[in-house]
């Protein structure tokens, strides 16, 4: 090469990483709640969480979901699951500036490699949405996390107003309060899909009047179900409850 002139390459991923990886094994963890996460910025960036003091999740945030929403949604999930109650807490970092590197899988791979049981929640359904009806119907094993972690449907609460409604209306109302899944059965198109927000015409025509409160879930979902008659069922999985005009067992579920 000639006098006077030298080529350099700055490996920016790699600093990138080393310099987050510090920073976030110096931070103080918060705890995983509701009030706190709030106060956590909108913004692009990776967080981590901890249950009993071990990390068990790595995740990546974009400017469009950033951290607040997703430790949001992270701190709604855990509750009603009695074994994570006031258990978990998080680090979050806002990073101004994304490469292309994946921050997410570099983290989960050096923090794995440091510890094998570390971020054991990243691929076992914490994650995930709606698991669906496919799960059910072939009576799926729940998945790590809801296995381990499962709801807890005799929570007390203020779920519903007391008062006469329809039955649709309620369980509109109660899935809108849950922190789990509540799916129940709509109308179907003429390809035989599911149509979201079209409820079946049962929940529409029957009423149910929802006693003072406090209620339960499993004791609303009983009332629900008593009000439509034995051509229904209700069914609550480690995860989630369901209601579909039907009357078989779950392997993985229990009848209401």
């Amino acid at each position: 090469m000639m006098d006077g002139f030298k080529e350099f390459e700055f490996d920016l991923p790699r600093a990138l990483k080393a310099e987050l990886i510090g920073l976030l094994d110096a931070m103080e963890t918060g705890p995983l709640q509701p009030a706190v996460t709030t106060e956590v910025p909108e913004a692009q960036g990776v967080y981590q969480l901890f249950y009993e003091g071990a990390l068990v999740y790595v995740g990546k945030t974009d400017a469009e979901a950033g951290l607040r929403t997703r430790l949001a949604r992270h701190a709604r999930k855990i509750l009603h699951r009695p074994t994570l109650t006031g258990a978990v807490r998080f680090k979050a970092v806002r990073i101004m500036v994304f490469t292309a590197m994946d921050l997410e899988t570099q983290l989960i791979k050096h923090y794995r490699a440091l510890n094998n049981g570390a971020a054991v929640w990243n691929g076992s359904g914490f994650g995930s949405n709606d698991p669906g009806r496919e799960r059910e119907t072939t009576n799926r094993q729940p998945e790590g996390f809801d296995d381990q972690h499962p709801i807890n449907i005799d929570i007390l609460g203020e779920y519903l107003t007391p008062g006469t409604v329809t039955v649709a209306a309620a369980l509109a109302a109660l899935k809108a309060a849950l922190p789990y899944t509540l799916r129940y059965e709509t109308l179907r198109n003429e390809r035989g899909r599911a149509q979201r927000g079209q409820p079946h015409a049962d929940l529409l025509a029957a009423s149910v009047t929802i006693p003072p409160t406090p209620h339960t879930v499993r004791g609303l979902m009983q009332t629900i179900r008593n009000e439509l008659g034995v051509d229904w069922q209700a069914t609550a999985f480690a995860s989630h409850v369901i209601l579909y005009k039907e009357n078989r067992p779950y392997q993985y579920g229990t009848v209401l």
